[in-house]
């Protein structure tokens, strides 16, 4: 079964839902797209400067934007189909700009275009930096739908929507130098992994499909390189889809050690009857589910893309649907951006979270202005402040895997994963 990418096409779909709340939790809508500024979001990255950057997949062919943590956005590039359509998914590279895919478009010989790579700089540079499907037979492939993450091993993980035997999509592996395995086929198990996947605190990989074999609600699984995959969760498992339905988008481990994500659909059952609006939920490494939002329409609907959790603890997502007007699309769908406070604390992050001694990678924070000391699992590193939102260390000698720490005038700041040093 293939991904409707309108969301127009999708809410043609089913189920519905109860709303599940959970305590402690304050949910906020920032921005309303109008068209203008783009329509229907996706997953968004914190910047070396706080501010998260993001993609719209409507707005004509997409747009490109950045937005401060209160809500104030600017767009810094619109796609024209030449140089992509529907983007999705930017990642943040070590010298702070960020690079991404687009879904279609493109000059690749496959019709309006099979996608394409690109790179943006934080002040709006945009640079195209691949067209799929330019090689004969389309043999390099085409329409990425989710991004790449590097694991510690220094190889590259991801999924692909097109493959395997029932052309439900694969996991896959590729090195450095371009050697690529395919860790698992999608048949009875899951299908259309359109969200990249995470790799957590335990050394596995966790993801989602759209889409299961039995009767196509989505699952969340995991899998461990060169062992099976196991489902730990198949939504629309409560009544009325209480639990949501077809996820979109991959997961992340926050900072409570659960892992945090979207479906696009399920929820409050009087939202676009009988389908429901879409929710944001809670998994346990376990495979325990809580819904933490489910959203009436007000506040958003579709939920296509992933969520971040900013350096602050705070989670911000965005929805395709919502604040609707005649000029966001055949369907109307302009789409929201909005945070969830489950009053989990600040934290740092890395740019990327492994390198070798000598190595010197970038921390992203908060109230680095006047820091006095960086260490790697209680070993010193040296250290420069960038700005009050970003600092740069070294792997020192001797050092070992762990958590970094970072001591502010307002108190010693944690990693949210531990650094993994490279051998």
């Amino acid at each position: 079964m293939k991904r409707f990418s309108d969301p127009g096409f999708a809410i043609l779909l089913l189920c519905a839902v109860t709303p599940i709340a959970s305590p402690a939790q304050t949910f906020t809508t920032l921005v309303n797209f109008n068209g203008t500024n783009g329509s229907g979001g996706a997953s968004m990255v914190q910047g070396l400067n706080a501010k998260l950057y993001g993609v719209t997949r409507g707005g004509a062919d997409g747009t490109i934007f950045d937005m401060t943590t209160t809500g104030k956005l600017v767009t810094l590039f619109s796609f024209d189909g030449t140089d992509g359509t529907n983007p999705d998914t930017l990642m943040l590279a070590n010298n702070g700009d960020f690079y991404g895919t687009t879904v279609y478009g493109g000059t690749g010989g496959c019709g309006s275009g099979c996608g394409t790579i690109f790179k943006i700089t934080a002040g709006g540079t945009f640079t195209p930096l691949y067209d799929f499907c330019s090689q004969p037979g389309c043999t390099d492939g085409g329409s990425p739908a989710a991004g790449l993450i590097q694991g510690t091993s220094g190889n590259f993980y991801g999924t692909a929507t097109r493959g395997g035997g029932s052309d439900d999509g694969t996991v896959f592996e590729i090195s450095p130098k371009g050697t690529l395995a395919t860790l698992y086929t999608f048949g009875a198990y899951g299908s259309d992994p359109n969200g990249g996947l995470v790799e957590a605190k335990d050394g596995a990989f966790y993801g989602t499909t759209s889409y299961d074999g039995l009767d196509g609600k989505g699952t969340i699984f995991k899998i461990i390189p060169g062992a099976t995959l196991t489902t730990l969760y198949t939504f629309c498992a409560e009544t009325n889809c209480a639990d949501g339905a077809y996820p979109s988008a991959g997961l992340i481990q926050a900072t409570d050690g659960n892992f945090y994500g979207t479906t696009s659909q399920g929820g409050d059952i009087t939202c676009g009857e009988p389908i429901g609006c879409g929710t944001v939920f809670r998994i346990t490494p376990g495979g325990t589910l809580t819904t933490l939002h489910s959203f009436d329409s007000t506040d958003g609907y579709l939920p296509y893309g992933g969520l971040v959790q900013a350096t602050s603890g705070i989670f911000y997502g965005t929805t395709t649907g919502g604040n609707d007007l005649t000029d966001c699309g055949l369907y109307g769908y302009c789409g929201t951006v909005f945070s969830l406070d489950m009053g989990l604390g600040p934290f740092v992050a890395f740019v990327r979270p492994a390198g070798r001694v000598g190595q010197t990678g970038g921390i992203l924070g908060q109230g680095f202005t006047g820091t006095t000391s960086v260490s790697l699992n209680g070993t010193p590193m040296n250290f420069t402040v960038v700005s009050d939102t970003f600092l740069k260390a070294t792997v020192p000698t001797g050092a070992t895997t762990g958590y970094v720490t970072v001591t502010t005038p307002s108190g010693t700041l944690t990693s949210n994963v531990p650094f993994h040093v490279l051998k």
